[in-house]
């Protein structure tokens, strides 16, 4: 189908989905890290990293991203770039807010894997369906399926088993086997929902 003709996004669209989507993904993340599980992505790196150094996952998952943003320039254009850096940076600061405007007295692991995969998997399809990555593999999950029709979903589903596989010696292995339930509901959710042809709206 010709581009022209599929509706197109309004600015106030975009904008109420950046803000959704990454405060969906933030406090899936929260609710993670609470229970020292881990998420995919670039995502799941810095938090594999915050659990070893002990420094905040905000600020890491901010650094991470940064050589991502060159491969989304040539590969995705300015506008994809600067809605993908917009977003990985709301992610960043809302992670560091969180703490201060919710806390958990009890959080049971396996309604957290599957909450925090869901609220994390809709924040990111939110994000996807309006031409928005959040960095890392995401933007490389979202050029494959744009141009070689491989879904974004399962490319990144590998590319988080892979992170989950190097986190065998710092999380408890209960916790590791969660993770990849936690991961497989996150790109399920969006295998199944954002496939080539199913949405057609751009912004």
């Amino acid at each position: 189908m010709n581009q022209e003709a599929v509706q197109r996004h309004r600015l106030y669209e975009d904008v109420i989905a950046l803000c959704l989507g990454t405060l969906f993904v933030s406090l899936g993340t929260l609710i993670y890290a609470n229970t020292t599980l881990l998420v995919g992505s670039t995502a799941g790196l810095a938090l594999l990293l915050s659990y070893i150094t002990g420094l905040g996952f905000g600020p890491i998952f901010f650094v991470v991203n940064l050589p991502f943003y060159i491969l989304a320039y040539k590969r995705m254009g300015a506008a994809f770039t600067i809605r993908t850096f917009l977003a990985s940076s709301l992610v960043a600061v809302i992670s560091q807010l969180l703490p201060r405007w919710i806390s958990f007295s009890a959080l049971d692991p396996l309604y957290a894997t599957v909450i925090g995969g869901a609220l994390i998997g809709n924040g990111l399809l939110m994000l996807f369906r309006h031409r928005t990555g959040l960095g890392g593999a995401n933007i490389l999950a979202m050029y494959l399926q744009d141009h070689f029709k491989l879904r974004a979903g399962y490319v990144m589903l590998a590319i988080d088993a892979a992170i989950m596989i190097s986190a065998f010696f710092v999380i408890p292995t209960d916790r590791l086997f969660l993770s990849l339930l936690g991961a497989a509901i996150t790109n399920l959710i969006i295998a199944i929902n954002h496939r080539p042809g199913r949405y057609l709206a751009w912004s």
